[in-house]
């Protein structure tokens, strides 16, 4: 099983839902990078369970425990490394799950794969829980990018067939303001439109009460990419954001700018023109194409959309199969389960496309976007 990122930096997430602790391991930091504890903290309570009632009733503080790479709020150069305790765990809620898989989760596929040897309490490693450890990873690296002058933001574009306002992907001012209104929302519900929000939350929760659930789509902008990011074909800027984003368990799927919606165009209506501003930058008209061309960053805002599966663990009765009995069942499960995981995802999103974006300006400029991230820029010798 492959839990660990490895390109210019190298991410490894470790632990099971109802082990005693999940973790993280980020190699490739240089020393003297700042650590804000208060701002980790605040990244990883939007994703945190038990809070509301729209999500499950575990509740975990989701509390970073740094077990090295850190000295004094600061990286120290070896790798850094986080716990997260797990400690409100009911495992007896799985038992029949051993035998008896849930539609739509990994229950059957870990089951071939390892031969009953998994750990199916809360899901194991395949649990949304394990997320937690991608956002402490992602927040770090959120800190080092943000003194860079590169932003990353995520909003529920929609939820249970309701529709949030969407970026303004051809208005860049527009865009940073939509940007700025969702960095002070303190609750973690992000939405540009406040009329949605409570529409948004009784359909969650009209789902939760009928034992069902929920998916939606998350969208997320990157302000500040400087025109080159991008390794093709490989490594472009759209395979790595691509990659960690389908590292989130239920996003199933992903488009960029117009996306899919590019089928239906013609190539005159496709295509941004480029222009030249007052002071000799090169812009774009319209950004159709999410700020890249050819798998490289044009310097224009990037734009990417995921579609977000209900989540699997419903309380529904469900036809499935009996492993032992080699048989069709019905299963009626137990345990704390939510009735929409989009909310919390959100965050999630923004932390996997922080490490994208961090190793691929590692890929152009080795540690010096972090040690000096004022004046790393090639363009700008």
């Amino acid at each position: 099983m492959s839990s660990v990122y490895t390109g210019n930096l190298t991410v490894s997430i470790f632990g099971q839902s109802h082990a005693p602790a999940i973790g993280v391991t980020v190699d490739g930091l240089p020393a003297g990078l700042p650590v804000d504890p208060d701002e980790l903290q605040r990244f990883l309570s939007r994703r945190a369970p038990g809070q509301n009632a729209w999500s499950t009733p575990r509740r975990e503080a989701d509390a970073p425990e740094f077990l090295c790479g850190l000295k004094n709020g600061k990286t120290c150069g070896a790798p850094l490394t986080a716990i997260i305790r797990n400690t409100n765990t009911r495992s007896g809620d799985y038992e029949n799950l051993k035998d008896i898989p849930r539609p739509g989760h990994a229950d059957y596929t870990a089951q071939v794969k390892f031969g009953g040897a998994q750990d199916v309490s809360g899901g194991g490693h395949f649990s949304g829980r394990v997320t937690a450890a991608l956002v402490a990873g992602g927040a770090v690296v959120l800190g080092a990018l943000g003194r860079a002058g590169i932003d990353i933001s995520t909003h529920i574009a929609a939820c249970a067939g309701i529709s949030d306002t969407r970026f303004a992907l051809d208005d860049a001012a527009a865009l940073a303001a939509q940007v700025e209104a969702l960095a002070d929302k303190p609750e973690g519900f992000a939405v540009l439109d406040p009329a949605v929000e409570e529409p948004m939350k009784a359909a969650i929760r009209a789902a939760g009460a009928d034992g069902d659930s929920v998916g939606g789509l998350l969208e997320t902008a990157i302000l500040g990419l400087p025109a080159g990011i991008g390794e093709p074909y490989f490594d472009s800027v759209e395979s790595e954001i691509a990659h960690l984003a389908f590292s989130i368990p239920a996003v199933k799927g992903i488009e960029f700018g117009t996306g899919f919606g590019f089928a239906g165009l013609r190539g005159s209506e496709a295509n941004d023109a480029f222009r030249m501003t007052a002071e000799g930058a090169v812009v774009t008209a319209t950004n159709h194409n999410a700020g890249i061309n050819g798998g490289i960053a044009n310097g224009m805002p990037v734009v990417f959309r995921t579609a977000v599966k209900p989540t699997p663990s419903i309380y529904k009765q469900q036809d499935t199969v009996d492993y032992l009995a080699k048989k069709n069942a019905e299963l009626s499960i137990q345990g704390r389960h939510d009735p929409c995981i989009v909310p919390r995802a959100a965050i999630v999103q923004t932390c996997s496309a922080a490490l994208a974006v961090a190793d691929l300006l590692t890929a152009r400029y080795g540690e010096a976007w972090m040690t000096h991230p004022t004046s790393f820029r090639k363009e700008d010798d």
